[in-house]
Order: C-alpha cells, then structure tokens, then sequence
C-alpha cells in the first residue's frame, strides 16, 4: 500500500523546548505520573468521521480539503482508502483508538440492507488493518441524525416506520462495535428534542427514547457486548430543545427509566459551553453520580453561539478537566478529539498539527493537575471548608439523624446570626496560575 501521508514522519516526543512542529512537546507515553505511564491516563481516540471525512464544509462554502485520499468519494474504494488513511495517521501519532458512526466508514445506500452488507465488508477491511497493531475501537455508534427520515427524530420520531429503522440502525452498529472489540457504545440525540411544543407530546417521545435504549442494551448484552453505554449531552442545535441538555437532565432521565446501571456519560467540552455550564462542571456531575465514563476532547469559541470542535488548546481547561478525571480514578473510556481542523487549515500537514495539539494540550493538563493533587492545598482548603460537619451535631446532620425541632432549637440558643468563613476564590484560583506558570 502506498503512503497517504508523504513526508509525515512518526510523531516523537522531544520536550518542551523544540522548535519541531511535528513533535510532541509534552505528551511522552511512557513518563509516569502518578503511577500510570502517560499513554494510560489519556488513551487518545481518532474520531472517524471529522478527520477522515470532514473537509471544510460550512453553510457558507463548500469543501476547502481534500479526504479523497485518491479514490472517488462515494464508493467502497473511497471507503477503503479512508482506512488506510487512518491506520496510517494513528500509527504515525500513536494513537491507540478510533471511534466511528456507521455513515462514517461506508456510503449510505438506498437499501438498508445494501448498507449492511458494505458496513460487514468494510469492517471485514478495518480488522485485517488491525492485526499486528495495538489500535482498538473505543466506540461505535449510529448516526440517526443526518439522514431525512430523521428530521422528527430516531427515538422520539412520530413514525413507527422511522421508529424500526433506527432499531435497525442500532443493532447493526452494535454488531460492529462487538464484532471491533469496542469499549462502548453512544447515543447522541441529535434529534431527539424538538422545535416547538405546538406539536409535541414530551412524555410520549422520552418513554419511546428510552424503549430504543433498553431494547439496545437487551440485544447488546445479548450478542456479547460487555461495555458501557453512553449518553454524550448537548442541549440544542440541531434542536432547539434537545432531550439530553446536560449531564444532570441525561442522569435524571436515566434513572427515571431505569437505565442508569448500564450507562454513562459521554461529556464533551464544547457541548458543556452549549449547556451554560463548564466543562468541568459536566465532568464533575457526572463523576459524583458514578457515571463519568467518556469524554470528547475539543473546546468551543466563546465568542460564537454554536458546535465549533476546535481542538483543545487552552491547557487552565485541560488542567481542570485532567483534574476531574484523576479524582474520579479515570475513565472507563478515553479521551476522542471529536474536533475539526479549521476550513483555512486544508493539508494533511495541518490534521497533524491539530492532533499534535490536542494531545500535547491534554498531556500538559495532566502534569499540571497532578501537581495541584499531589501538592494537596486545593484538597486541604475544601475538607477544612466543611470541617464543623465533623461535629457531634454536623455527623447527625449528615447521617439524617436530626429533627428541624432540634436544629431551629439550636439556632434559637445561638440568638445572633452566625458568620461563615471567606471562599478565597482568588486565592485558590492563584494557586492555579501558580501551577500553571511556575
């Protein structure tokens, strides 16, 4: 097989001072902290369908790149090639994982059944480029978004007719993430929501949503499927209002519909800034409910009001979301640049680039947020903030042992109002800075 990427050399570490723009600065795979080598604290994922696939495409303009990779889009060889095209990019970068839908890695056909059986052919091809590699599948899933069937929705559509090819879509790409060796499986419910409430009967497309889910884990368990499945939340675009706002709305509905021991949460960064919430704060939301489990590695503009997926530069963020991630002992899953190049970043030299980036931004946030762990004074501030629950009184409190009678009881020998003690934000926050510059 000839090579895609000519005059792309393997990716190496080098350290912080090189002046190479096709080498890590800081992710070094086999450096230890805190008794995990590199590689295991951040198993970086390819997301299949932005970086083999996405070519500059907006509302505006048509593609800026060119992923044809030398054969005509549309076809099995198109599909092919995006194979090879990706094996040899991770292999270059070291990457260990890959994560897909199924209109990812084969065009859709008219038939569902012609769609199978390209999809059978084309993992058949992705196995064999498997072999005699150490790259896995992270995750698979189903997109039932972009097709026009689904523009009432996949789980929450109002055609029953709709409604089966969803299920159809799903156990086939079930099939495949099993038949892969995938670690899990998403929903994302891009058009699981709705526009207006003129037309719509909530209740009756959050049960149907959730039918389809516990019909997914019936037949996954079934064929052999041992993973977690995912939620990634976001709340609009492409719907208004999408049904998986947030991690808390996406826990809150799994437990609703008993559903919360097989999942878990895919978070996203950028779909975090969607929601009005940090991406830490998902990170954290998810974690305290034992369902942290993936995490889409990218990061929004601030200054626009939609999904950008700009790989993470911004490494205050990656040290927080590392930060996260390391006190809730890790993930089950990895870490996915669902992210895209810029429509003016159109070469292959420039999806280097962009991976180099990500990789090297999240590396630096994981030294970083070890240092802040191991130095102990963020943990320290936090346990004295809340240590007058360590009381007789406060361990009833805590315990549920106590009455309000009890409690105004006290407040009413006390007389005058108590004075609780200052946050010292920005001194914590200096504590950041002084992690990150020193």
């Amino acid at each position: 097989m000839a090579e895609i990427f000519k005059n792309i050399p393997e990716i190496k570490y080098e350290g912080k001072n090189t002046k190479n723009p096709l080498a890590f600065r800081y992710y070094d795979a086999d450096r230890v902290i805190m008794g995990k080598k590199m590689s295991e604290h951040l198993p970086f994922a390819m997301a299949w369908w932005h970086n083999l696939c996405a070519a500059g495409t907006d509302m505006f303009g048509r593609d800026t790149a060119d992923k044809s990779f030398g054969a005509e889009k549309g076809t099995m060889e198109h599909a092919k090639a995006k194979v090879d095209a990706g094996f040899e990019f991770m292999q270059k970068l070291g990457i260990k994982y890959f994560c897909f839908h199924d209109v990812d890695i084969v065009p859709e056909a008219e038939d569902i059944n012609e769609t199978n059986r390209r999809l059978d052919e084309i993992t058949d091809y992705i196995l064999e480029k498997m072999r005699g590699t150490d790259i896995k599948c992270l995750w698979g899933t189903a997109n039932m978004f972009s097709n026009p069937r689904f523009m009432n929705g996949a789980g929450s559509t109002n055609s029953v007719d709709v409604y089966c090819f969803a299920a159809a879509q799903i156990k086939k790409a079930l099939e495949l993430t099993v038949k892969l060796g995938g670690k899990g499986y998403v929903f994302w419910g891009g058009r699981e929501g709705y526009e207006t409430l003129l037309n719509t009967d909530v209740k009756f497309e959050q049960e149907n949503i959730a039918n389809l889910m516990r019909m997914a884990v019936e037949y996954g368990r079934s064929i052999g499927f041992t993973g977690d499945f995912y939620i990634e939340p976001k709340p609009k675009e492409p719907m208004k209002h999408q049904y998986d706002f947030d991690a808390a709305t996406a826990i809150g509905f799994l437990r609703q519909y008993g559903l919360d021991k097989d999942f878990k949460m895919n978070i996203e960064a950028n779909h975090a800034t969607l929601a009005g919430h940090t991406f830490r704060h998902e990170l954290r939301i998810s974690a305290i409910n034992g369902m942290l489990g993936s995490i889409d590695a990218n990061q929004g503009d601030y200054l626009l009001g939609w999904d950008t997926d700009e790989f993470p530069y911004d490494v205050y963020e990656s040290t927080m979301c590392m930060y996260e991630v390391l006190k809730a002992g890790g993930l089950t899953g990895g870490f996915n640049f669902d992210a895209k190049n810029r429509r003016p970043s159109n070469t292959y030299e420039d999806m280097f680039h962009a991976y180099i980036l990500g990789m090297d931004t999240f590396a630096l946030g994981l030294i970083k947020a070890a240092e802040l762990i191991e130095d102990g004074e963020l943990d320290a501030f936090v346990e004295k903030k809340y240590e007058s629950f360590k009381s007789e009184l406060g361990q009833r409190i805590r315990s549920g042992n106590t009455t309000l009678d009890e409690l105004a009881t006290r407040a009413q020998q006390m007389g005058t109002c108590p004075t609780p003690d200052s946050g010292r934000q920005e001194y914590l926050e200096s504590i950041i800075n002084r992690a990150l510059f020193s």
